[in-house]
């Protein structure tokens, strides 16, 4: 087994995605330097209050839109959407979505990329509010279900998972949280479907059902029998 990647490679590594990214999208078209945005989406996720919505999960998300890549119409605006999907994120608020967006209608233009480029990555971003995508949208069915699959991890990452949550959330206090996390997990669970792509309903689904009923169980509730 091979080591991890040591923190400044991972870093490394995602600054060469958000440039080669940002360059296909621009279409040979000159533009700012990437870096300078690559390094200022890095340090807002890389802010003290996270800890699941960290660059981890941001290498995640991009990893599994590689594996869901032949399902989107536009593949490089659903990887452009990943990256600033939770660029603004404070547990205390809920407009993070919202604000998110807005951060990528200002600094879009700014790098060099077109209007409509630029209008579909908003769209995608605020789509992660519900996870909900129309049928057909391809590349809002990619972005959430490469965002919802941690979801679908082993019992042992889907623990880690749960417990970042958890500490992201540590100022609620613990009756709250699982009032608070019940829901959201009960809310989850009466979708008709999590995942929308083909690979992600045949990989993802049954696997990430099992872990938001044992995590609902554990919390002292039960999914609702309807």
């Amino acid at each position: 087994m091979t080591d991890s990647p040591r923190p400044r490679d991972t870093r490394t590594a995602l600054v060469d995605r958000w440039r080669d990214t940002l360059l296909a999208v621009r279409s040979g078209a000159t533009g700012p330097d990437p870096l300078p945005y690559a390094e200022n989406l890095l340090a807002r996720w890389d802010e003290p209050q996270r800890r699941y919505h960290t660059t981890a999960h941001l290498t995640a998300v991009l990893d599994r839109i590689d594996t869901l890549a032949g399902y989107a119409a536009d593949v490089q605006a659903v990887r452009l959407a990943a990256w600033f999907h939770d660029a603004v994120y404070r547990p205390d608020r809920t407009e993070n979505e919202e604000r998110s967006a807005a951060l990528a209608e200002r600094a879009l233009p700014e790098a060099g990329v077109g209007d409509a480029v630029t209008a579909e990555v908003a769209r995608l971003v605020r789509l992660t509010v519900t996870h909900d995508p129309a049928e057909g949208d391809g590349n809002g069915e990619v972005l959430c279900d490469a965002d919802l699959a941690v979801l679908a991890g082993s019992p042992q990452e889907y623990a880690a998972y749960a417990a970042q949550v958890r500490e992201e959330y540590g100022f609620v206090p613990d009756e709250a949280f699982r009032a608070g996390r019940a829901a959201v997990l009960r809310q989850l669970l009466a979708l008709p479907r999590l995942f929308r792509t083909p690979h992600g309903a045949a990989e993802w689904e049954a696997r990430a059902r099992h872990n938001l009923a044992t995590e609902l169980e554990l919390l002292g509730s039960t999914p609702d029998p309807r």
